[in-house]
């Protein structure tokens, strides 16, 4: 296959950029057919190539035609990114393997290092590209006269994507202007000011090589900070992007919220980058759906939704699956990688092989061709096949001793001149002490990890399916009563086996995503029989329209009020809605008590400890069983509510879309009591006070009722007096004299005190933790703010003005105290912001 192509370049495409296969001539990249500058892009990215699959002979011969007839002074803009990986990188990997050739004594004699010398004398040509503020390259630069001056025509761009990013100093920069919440960076920014133009970040095209730099400069030079830096922005990929077995792209300041719902080719490259990181469990996955993918449509599409249908067709026979297959087999030795990598074969050679070589695909769907063989496709997709296939024996070089650079050109690890770090030790670890620190600083013996050689079968159970390649034929006509009766949308229940077992009948499996919601996908040739994919189809068309139907019935957020001290309203969560139990909008003062955890925690059986929850608004955690169930369970054992705290870490209203939880199918009117749902952030705030202070009473209601709401200071002044303070407003209340003390303060949590002149709060759109800065403010208290004596029904109650200043002076020293403590209070919220 190899010869097929390389061969048909050279005869009807040399020394052009690239091979058209259609039309068998030659392409140069930017400029008009006739203007040939001799840049032979194609022979660059192959060079080194040729020798892997030992072809000695073409390599020497290749290596003379490269500098008879190349020159580098030519006056033609080339892209940066693209010439460094391809060209340089080239230039590079062809001369280690000419030095190891000439250093075998055999071929190459005469070689000295003129493909080191044209390598420097390229990197001096695009040395101009990075002559900005930031060391971030211009895109494009000309190969004689740089990027300044009008002949050059470039240098007027102001953007780049991340992975352009191919030096130390850009590196360096691109670090800085990570998002420091997230650690995440975005795909393209500003070469200039440094400022992200496109704030999405994921792991394919326009960011994938940056991440690929770092762990392998760090492999290739030694130098620790790469490795670092990698491993923070690889633990936010996996917290954030990564849902397995997807990949998806998000906002770098709101990275639980998706950028879209599809994904690109290019980030196939990701689960071989993970083995080297030695993280396969999450490549095992990610490669299984690639491969499934695949098989569904014979290549990769250049993207494609999360149900797996095409959103663009094209396939420019991407190396990038075949790099993550070859690297799987390495880790796992498991043959089915092997089988991975004959559908590969077997699909270029049915599909994409033509009379004058390979040809990129038009359309996945239709099986069109693009007159196209990009040079990366003998650069990378034969090398990898080679060395998936090869024996030890088969090769002419050990390959461990090289690092691929993005473009799987070989560099040797010979290179490395940085000394480690001396915090990196040197002990070996014992297998029984084998733990997550280990992975640090070291590629894990995977045969030590994964001695089971069922291991990776185990983990691609779950994602794999069957795909039949062929069209799927219209459905019969199903005869009334006839069969099982089909499942109905509105029926399904996502924890009754029964209805998942009719599911994977009619071909519809489930995909757990990270945040906790379940998606469905429909493949009509899984289903059993072709009446059970028309029952699928319409189980699904049905799903949709109850999901559109429940999206417009969209309930605004509510508020959980933490009201006990030291608190006092002062915290205001908001928090997510329920479309049953108590609809909080239609009640005027809410529900109001102290929090308790159920157990069981998931609230998913019968509460064990209902002595405590009754009477009690419970905390249950998200997860294993519906909402609906949850409620029932709390309601049985004499709650009065229900927080449900998101089990996602790291989840929040910040960054996260409202939730609303939705009910189990069945009829809910059984469920009285309110239940909302936190995220993980707002709910560990709740958790860490009831931590500290054991009773926490909170409001739930629609929204954040006033902060003068009922939270007030019962002084006992005398036996016959009690003297009342609005801590908000920090106003004294009417004194009274003869009330039963126990019952004035009753009646004070119950809302029976003089109400204040706060308004209340009218917004509709609530922020995490609400803040009135204007606590620390002494309100002086008027006439109107005291409700008068009412002389003719309450005559005892009178107070002699000695009593009130007595009183006074007591309220003035306890609005000290207390101005104190809330000062300290608005500190340790501040600094919880």
């Amino acid at each position: 296959m190899f010869d097929h192509a390389y061969q048909n370049y050279m005869d009807h495409a040399y020394p052009a950029d690239e091979l058209m296969p259609l039309t068998c001539r030659g392409r140069v990249r930017g400029l008009e057919p006739s203007r040939v500058p001799l840049l032979a892009l194609f022979l660059f990215c192959c060079i080194n190539g040729i020798i892997l699959l030992n072809k000695t002979t073409e390599f020497e011969a290749a290596v003379r035609r490269v500098l008879s007839d190349v020159r580098l002074d030519n006056d033609i803009v080339v892209s940066v990114f693209e010439t460094n990986i391809r060209v340089l990188g080239g230039l590079l990997g062809g001369h280690s393997m000419a030095v190891m050739l000439k250093e075998g004594g055999q071929h190459m004699q005469w070689y000295q290092d003129e493909l080191l010398h044209m390598a420097k004398d390229l990197g001096l040509r695009l040395l101009p590209a990075f002559n900005t503020s930031s060391g971030l390259p211009y895109p494009r630069v000309n190969l004689k006269y740089g990027v300044r001056g009008p002949e050059t025509r470039t240098g007027t761009e102001t953007d780049t994507c991340t992975a352009c990013a191919h030096a130390r100093r850009a590196l360096d920069f691109l670090w800085e202007k990570r998002q420091r919440n997230s650690n995440l960076v975005g795909t393209t920014i500003n070469i200039h000011s440094g400022e992200w133009v496109r704030r999405d970040s994921g792991v394919g095209a326009g960011i994938d090589s940056y991440y690929e730099y770092l762990l392998k400069a760090y492999i290739l030079l030694g130098d620790d900070l790469f490795l670092q830096r990698f491993n923070i922005h690889y633990a936010s990929i996996m917290k954030y992007i990564s849902q397995p077995p997807l990949l998806l792209d998000v906002h770098i300041h709101k990275p639980l919220l998706p950028a879209r719902t599809w994904m690109d080719s290019l980030l196939a490259f990701f689960p071989g980058l993970q083995v080297l990181k030695g993280d396969i469990r999450p490549a095992i996955e990610t490669h299984e759906m690639l491969y499934q993918v695949t098989k569904k449509h014979n290549f990769l599409p250049e993207a494609f939704t999360t149900d797996f249908r095409v959103h663009w067709a094209q396939h420019p026979l991407r190396p990038e699956f075949a790099e993550s297959t070859y690297f799987l087999y390495k880790a796992t030795g498991d043959p089915y990688y092997l089988e991975a990598g004959r559908t590969i074969l077997d699909n270029l050679n049915r599909f994409a092989r033509v009379p004058c070589g390979f040809a990129a695909m038009k359309d996945v769907r239709t099986g069109s061709h693009e007159d196209r063989m990009d040079s990366f496709f003998l650069a990378e997709m034969f090398k990898y096949l080679f060395l998936l296939f090869a024996e030890t024996e088969d090769l002419p070089f050990d390959v461990e001793d090289y690092v691929f650079t993005t473009e799987a050109h070989l560099l040797p690890l010979s290179l490395s001149a940085v000394p480690h770090s001396s915090s990196v030790s040197s002990n070996r670890t014992s297998e029984e002490e084998l733990d997550d620190s280990n992975f640090d600083w070291t590629c894990p013996n995977t045969r030590l990890l994964f001695p089971d050689p069922a291991f990776p079968r185990n983990l691609r159970e779950p994602i794999r399916s069957a795909v039949d390649k062929s069209c799927p034929r219209p459905a019969p006509y199903r005869e009334p009563g006839m069969g099982r009766p089909p499942l109905r949308a509105q029926d399904f229940m996502a924890n009754n086996p029964e209805h998942l077992e009719l599911l994977r009948r009619m071909g519809v499996s489930l995909i757990h995503l990270k945040d906790g919601r379940v998606q469905l996908v429909q493949h009509a040739t899984q289903a059993v029989s072709a009446v059970a994919a028309e029952d699928g189809v319409r189980f699904m068309q049905e799903m949709m329209e109850l999901s559109s139907q429940q999206q417009k019935e969209q309930l605004p957020p509510r508020a959980i009020q933490i009201v006990s001290h030291p608190f006092f309203g002062r915290v205001v969560l908001t928090a997510g809605p329920a479309q049953f139990g108590t609809d909080l909008s239609k009640s005027s003062t809410g529900v109001r008590g102290f929090v308790t955890v159920a157990e069981p925690y998931s609230g998913c059986a019968e509460i064990t400890n209902a002595e405590y929850v009754q009477g009690h608004i419970a905390l249950l955690q998200r997860g294993q069983c519906m909402f609906a169930e949850k409620a029932r369970h709390i309601q049985k054992a004499g709650a009065i509510g229900g927080i449900v705290i998101d089990d996602n870490e790291g989840s929040s209203s910040d960054t996260a879309p409202l939730f609303q939880m939705a009910g189990d199918g069945r009829n809910t009117d059984d469920i009285t009591l309110p239940l909302l749902f936190l995220f993980h952030k707002e709910g560990n705030i709740l958790l860490e006070a009831l931590k500290e202070y054991r009773e926490v009473e909170v409001l739930l209601s629609d929204k954040a009722r006033d902060r003068g709401l009922c939270v007030c200071l019962c002084l006992c002044m005398c036996p016959a007096h009690l003297f009342c303070i609005d801590l908000f407003s920090l106003t004294p209340l009417l004194p009274f004299s003869g009330v039963d003390v126990q019952e004035a303060e009753e009646d004070c949590l119950t809302g029976a005190t003089t109400p204040t002149s706060f308004e209340p709060t009218t917004q509709s759109q609530m922020s995490t933790v609400e803040l009135d800065e204007s606590v620390s403010e002494e309100v002086t208290p008027s006439q109107e703010e005291v409700s008068p004596v009412d002389e003719e029904t309450s005559p005892a109650e009178e107070v002699s003005s000695m009593e009130v200043e007595a009183s006074s002076q007591s309220v003035d020293e306890l609005l000290a105290d207390w101005r104190e403590d809330l000062e300290a209070f608005q500190q340790m919220e501040k600094d919880e912001l």
